[in-house]
């Protein structure tokens, strides 16, 4: 693996608002830690950091460069970083040295390669871990661990047990823990068209009302029946009071 450079100054622990101004400078107060050294602050200008942390993937080993004797030419990793919860901005950075001849354990991305029976049959490739630890020289560190998923059908799984590692790299695991697999097709439920439960509902409502319909006819004719009934009974209400009062004037 390739190494990268980083300049950086001491910095003063105290006093306690001294982070503070040190950002308002463009920098980012850190800390370096080691097996076998005392922690020591410093700090590192924010582009610069950002840039080194970019290419991390490449470059995961730093030589730090300073005009300070303590801090020039030791080789670090990014242990840790803080950043703010809205802004995303690095307020703080761990750095943990390390002895280019002694191995040390990191974690190491994985990399899915190929195209799996099972997702063409309609399952789904789903990954269930995005990087694993192992054991190695600083220098030999991988970019990644290729995983080869070509031969997985639906309901296989990979573990890690069985991937292919470098042989500089030794992985670090306490249990056999799956890596990849593929999920079954998911069945979405069928859903009833719009216009066919519109079409449905027209249908029962037009034979519920020809079910009343004969109701209705007959409640016609019983008041077509009761209408000439009533037209002779005022006729010979009329007839009766016309020759009442030709009674009277006799």
């Amino acid at each position: 693996m390739e190494t990268g450079e980083m300049n950086c100054e001491a910095r003063p622990v105290r006093p306690k608002g001294v982070k503070h101004s040190i950002r308002h400078q463009g920098r980012v107060p850190a800390v370096l830690y080691g097996p076998s050294s005392k922690p020591t602050t410093l700090s590192v200008a924010a582009s610069e950091l950002k840039a080194r942390i970019a290419a991390s993937a490449h470059t995961r080993i730093v030589r730090l460069k300073s005009a300070s004797a303590e801090l020039d030419g030791r080789h670090v990793i990014f242990k840790d970083l803080q950043r703010a919860p809205v802004s995303g901005e690095i307020l703080h950075a761990d750095l943990y040295e390390v002895d280019l001849n002694r191995a040390i354990r990191v974690q190491v991305a994985l990399k899915f390669t190929g195209k799996a029976a099972g997702v063409a049959e309609g399952g789904i490739l789903q990954p269930l871990v995005r990087a694993v630890e192992v054991e190695c020289l600083p220098l030999e560190i991988p970019e990644s661990i290729e995983v080869d998923v070509s031969a997985l059908g639906i309901h296989d799984v990979i573990h890690v047990s069985t991937i292919k590692f470098p042989d500089n790299a030794k992985p670090h695991f306490d249990q056999d823990y799956a890596v990849v697999s593929v999920l079954p097709p998911t069945v979405a439920e069928v859903a009833v068209p719009v216009a066919a439960a519109v079409e449905g509902a027209a249908v029962e409502g037009a034979a519920e009302g020809a079910a009343a319909a004969p109701g209705a006819e007959g409640a016609a004719k019983e008041g077509a029946a009761a209408a000439p009934a009533a037209a002779g009974g005022k006729k010979g209400e009329a007839a009766g009071g016309k020759k009442g009062e030709a009674a009277g004037k006799k």
